[in-house]
């Protein structure tokens, strides 16, 4: 599948060289990419199942080592050979419940026949001897063309049952990829929804005259809240900017043009201002196993803020950012440091960075984290596009999406 390779080769650059920003365009593209993975796969007869875990882990592989930081990637390969088993086991109960049913139509069969009149002994007798007897020559040349015809008709139906086989073989395995294909359709249209659903739950937590706190950027948090303004809900947001990237702006910028009260504030003044504020609402990059969050720096700050105040922290995720991960997992990268000139400008800070030491290394050093890690002892509520659930339930949650399986992406010897 050359055509095929060449797309999974280029999302593979755009992923190392961090062109798609956002778990949702990265999920949404993963998805859509595995699906023409799968499509173009050619099946055996045998084992369609495992071909096509095998094909999706290949890519998986490639995609989640071209990013591993964003888990986006791997939760939606994972998603998808959940579907693959669950289709397979679907196929696979159906046909044996298709036996089951025809067993049981031969079992009336032969009790139709039971009823059918018994021979007498006499008969039963006769035709004993009859087929004891020498066959003469007349006898033997008039059976040969109904042997004959026997004989064919006998190899006709063993070629039928054959081809028969073989043709249910080949639509079991049509039926295979066309179920797993609608399945990743569905899995493709939760994740471009997964805003709204989320969305139409916010008038059950925002009340009337409330504050709501939140951090930089997210559109899962603006849209939750302009659907609260949308139901007649009044409430002020602070907004803390976001720094060093200072994507608060943005939404401040976004929220005042929605016609909601907004309040920008500097996210050193989150303590400051925790004590006025009724609920924190924030969105995360992804939901680990035990219900902790990644989320975008600061955010553990504001959590631990929230936490002393008895103020509710509330976090938004869609279904794609559940990992079933934990994060001792060695397969999972917590962070990555971002460019220093976010930070501050080099030309500045030049004589700073001279190799001023005997040692060569420079005097200034500059980290600039991507993400913080909130333990679940800080969450008070996850809202997804399932429904509201505390931390301690979403391992159970999370199970349900994912194959213990395929925790580990990884091609078995034989596939590979």
């Amino acid at each position: 599948m050359p055509d095929v390779q060449a797309i999974v080769n280029d999302f593979v650059i755009k992923l190392m060289k961090r062109k798609i920003e956002g778990s949702l365009a990265t999920a949404k593209h993963t998805a859509e990419l595995l699906r023409s993975v799968i499509s173009a796969q050619r099946i055996p007869y045998t084992n369609q199942a495992a071909a096509l875990i095998d094909a999706v882990k290949a890519v998986g592989e490639q995609l989640i080592a071209a990013n591993p930081v964003e888990l986006a990637v791997g939760n939606i390969v994972r998603r998808v050979l959940h579907i693959i088993r669950e289709e397979d086991l679907s196929l696979t109960t159906a046909s044996i419940a298709g036996l089951s049913l025809s067993a049981v139509s031969d079992d009336e069969d032969d009790i139709e026949k039971d009823d059918r009149p018994v021979l007498s002994a006499a008969a039963v007798a006769a035709a004993a001897r009859s087929t004891l007897r020498p066959p003469s020559l007349q006898t033997l040349l008039e059976d040969v063309p109904n042997q004959t015809s026997v004989h064919q008709t006998s190899s006709s139906g063993g070629d039928s049952e054959g081809k028969s086989k073989s043709a249910d073989k080949s639509s079991r395995s049509r039926k295979l990829k066309h179920d797993v294909i609608e399945a990743v359709n569905e899995l493709i249209q939760d994740i471009a929804t997964c805003h709204e659903q989320i969305a139409e739950q916010a008038v059950e937590h925002i009340h009337q005259n409330e504050v709501i706190l939140t951090l930089g950027s997210s559109r899962t948090v603006l849209e939750f809240l302009c659907a609260a303004k949308e139901k007649k809900r009044s409430f002020r947001v602070f907004v803390a900017e976001g720094a060093p990237r200072y994507q608060g702006h943005l939404l401040a910028k976004e929220l005042v043009t929605r016609g909601l009260q907004t309040t920008l504030i500097t996210d050193s003044a989150v303590f400051a201002m925790i004590s006025r504020v009724n609920m924190v609402i924030v969105g995360a990059h992804a939901v680990m196993a035990n219900g902790g969050v990644m989320a975008p720096v600061g955010l553990n700050m504001v959590a631990l803020a929230a936490k002393r105040h008895a103020v509710p922290f509330v976090v938004l995720a869609g279904s794609h950012k559940l990992c079933p991960l934990y994060p001792h997992n060695p397969e999972v990268l917590l962070n990555e440091l971002r460019s220093p000139s976010e930070l501050l400008d080099f030309g500045e800070f030049s004589d700073c960075m001279d190799f001023g030491t005997c040692t060569g290394s420079p005097l200034l050093h500059v980290v600039n984290p991507t993400f913080d890690y909130v333990p679940p002892s800080l969450v008070s509520l996850f809202i997804t596009d399932t429904g509201g659930h505390n931390s301690s339930y979403m391992y159970r949650l999370i199970a349900d999406y994912y194959s213990a399986d395929d925790l580990v992406i990884k091609r078995s010897s034989t596939g590979s």
